[in-house]
């Protein structure tokens, strides 16, 4: 069920955009594939439809997915690592996060980081005689899963052999790419091919997140048939108004468009996964040709008087969750539109899913860009490979200006500036009302971390009235940073690095002994491909570098902003 809390001349532009689409019949033309729908030319939209009928055919591969999970338990195996990047792991990480693992079935971890901190933690917690790698990417060629592979083979072939290294392994990819070359190559246990025309962040319903969720026990038919009901519903278009996915995707738009871009989520305590895959959706398929929702999930909390008029809220929340009531009902007092979508249950999960691609796909229709390409990305990878180049003929990357040196702290700045404080409140400074500040963290995600950067979140939405949004690097490059460097510009961004006290080398392929680049030499290449990526877009952004220990450094942070 959808309450919506818009009143006044934004219910009646939402009416008139329901009525628009009515009359050009977007839903009936979405449904047919009908690319016009977004461009007057097919390219990166034609191929990129066949979520539409995922909930239905997913069904079809169903009996051999259950049949590979009784193999891979009766072997014995009890956990799974997934390796992957955006589309590809963040679906799964919603699974796993929202429903436990069913006795007897594998605990799933996802790693999407090349921070070394965070890949060494993971691997301190597998014994590779019982895990299984899931090697997932719809190209086959993404860095950091490649790299991921590489590294956790050589590991496991040294713990157990040569000879039984590919049974510990299965990839999820589409057909042709080079993952599942060296998949084959290598006699993986499993090779899952994807449907090509599905893109990766619309892969949710896929192979991409149910191979994962049944290995972790889930009941995965409850999630399809969820899917499948919201399917039709959003077929409907006899009256738009019973359509949830044309209402919400309408709702979405002309929010945008009238300058309520900052759409700022409220979840359930079970279903705060979500959020990060909410935000790869919408941020990845709006954020370009100088347009954009920017999507704000996990903000903290606070009173209405913190937020600005470019908010809109939306609360997601389980039947009979009341744990976000309160302050939503304080923001629709204070005027702000609001939305509620009530989830009847955890496994209405796919339902959400479907929902959330179809009303992005509307809402790109209403913005008039299209939702399914990110023209943006190539811009990062392009300058981290010339990072990488560098390091591979020198051996070093490429010095930088360094600002200051202030409290174990590096500030690498275009201003002239003494310390942090001066820099954050010059920096900040630039800040105008409509501008949202994007906190890029290079960081492994530990939960201490975590506290501390959400703390400085909520200190820089006091200090700004500004949306804060939060993410760790390199997993925004494949979700916030299309929007980073393709809307409006209206972002302040805020990269955190820290250097690697330890470091992992990266085998230049499985079974190489070879090593030409390492974890720590790939993150800081890309983070520092972004940062010049950002400049290059004409973005602020100003990089902040740890040089002690990443609790004690943050905290600098937050001093350093306190007084401003």
């Amino acid at each position: 069920m959808m309450r919506t809390a818009i009143v006044g001349q934004d219910k009646e532009d939402l009416a008139e955009a329901l009525a628009d689409l009515s009359k050009k019949r977007v839903i009936e033309r979405i449904w047919k594939k009908d690319w016009t729908v977004w461009k007057n030319e097919p390219e990166e939209i034609a191929n990129r439809m066949g979520w539409l009928t995922c909930p239905q055919e997913a069904c079809k591969a169903l009996p051999g997915i259950g049949r590979f999970v009784q193999e891979v338990k009766r072997d014995g195996y009890t956990n799974a690592l997934l390796l992957g990047m955006g589309g590809s792991s963040l679906a799964p990480l919603v699974l796993s996060s929202t429903f436990k693992t069913k006795p007897g079935y594998l605990d799933l971890i996802v790693l999407d980081s090349t921070v070394p901190a965070a890949v060494l933690g993971v691997r301190r917690r597998l014994n590779p005689a019982k895990t299984l790698f899931i090697v997932s990417s719809k190209s086959g060629t993404t860095v950091e899963t490649m790299s991921l592979f590489n590294l956790f083979w050589n590991w496991t072939a040294e713990c157990l052999g040569k000879a039984r290294t590919g049974e510990h392994f299965i990839a999820i990819t589409d057909e042709g790419t080079p993952l599942a070359e060296e998949a084959r190559r290598l006699r993986f246990r499993s090779l899952f091919l994807g449907d090509p025309e599905i893109g990766g962040r619309f892969s949710a319903l896929s192979l991409f997140g149910l191979i994962p969720g049944s290995l972790k026990g889930i009941n995965i038919p409850l999630i399809l048939k969820s899917a499948g009901e919201m399917a039709q519903r959003c077929r409907q278009t006899a009256d738009l108004k019973a359509n949830p996915g044309a209402c919400l995707g309408a709702v979405l738009g002309v929010m945008a468009k009238k300058g309520r871009d900052k759409t700022t989520f409220f979840l359930s305590p079970r279903l705060a996964s979500l959020g990060a895959w909410l935000e790869q959706l919408i941020a990845e398929s709006t954020g370009k040709e100088g347009k954009g929702i920017v999507p704000v999930e996990g903000e903290p909390i606070g009173p209405s008087d913190v937020y600005g008029p470019d908010r809109f809220f939306i609360s997601i929340r389980l039947r009979g969750d009341i744990s976000n009531e309160n302050a939503l009902r304080q923001l629709k007092r204070a005027g702000f539109p609001a939305l509620s979508l009530n989830v009847p249950s955890a496994g209405h999960l796919g339902g959400q899913f479907f929902l959330w691609e179809f009303a992005t796909a509307v809402a790109g229709h209403i913005l008039g860009i299209n939702p399914f390409n990110q023209p943006d990305v190539d811009l990062t990878k392009k300058k981290t490979q010339g990072f990488l180049e560098t390091y591979r003929k020198k051996g070093i990357l490429p010095e930088e200006k360094l600002r200051i040196l202030d409290d174990g702290i590096c500030l690498f700045s275009e201003a002239r500036v003494s310390t942090l404080a001066e820099g954050m409140k010059n920096f900040l400074g630039q800040a105008r009302p409509g501008d949202y500040i994007g906190i890029q963290a290079f960081l492994s995600p530990e939960p201490l971390t975590t506290l501390a950067l959400q703390k400085l979140r909520a200190l820089l939405r006091e200090k700004t009235r500004l949306a804060v949004t939060l993410g760790y690097g390199p997993r925004f490059l494949h979700s916030t940073g299309q929007l980073h460097k393709g809307d409006s510009g209206r972002g302040l961004f805020i990269q955190i690095t820290s250097p690697a006290f330890e470091d992992i080398p990266i085998p230049d392929g499985p079974g190489s002994l070879r090593s030409s680049l390492s974890f720590g030499v790939l993150c800081a290449s890309q983070a520092r491909g972004d940062h010049e990526a950002l400049k290059s877009a004409g973005r602020r952004i100003m990089r902040i570098e740890l040089s002690q220990e990443v609790g004690t450094g943050l905290t600098a942070i937050l001093s350093a902003v306190q007084e401003k």
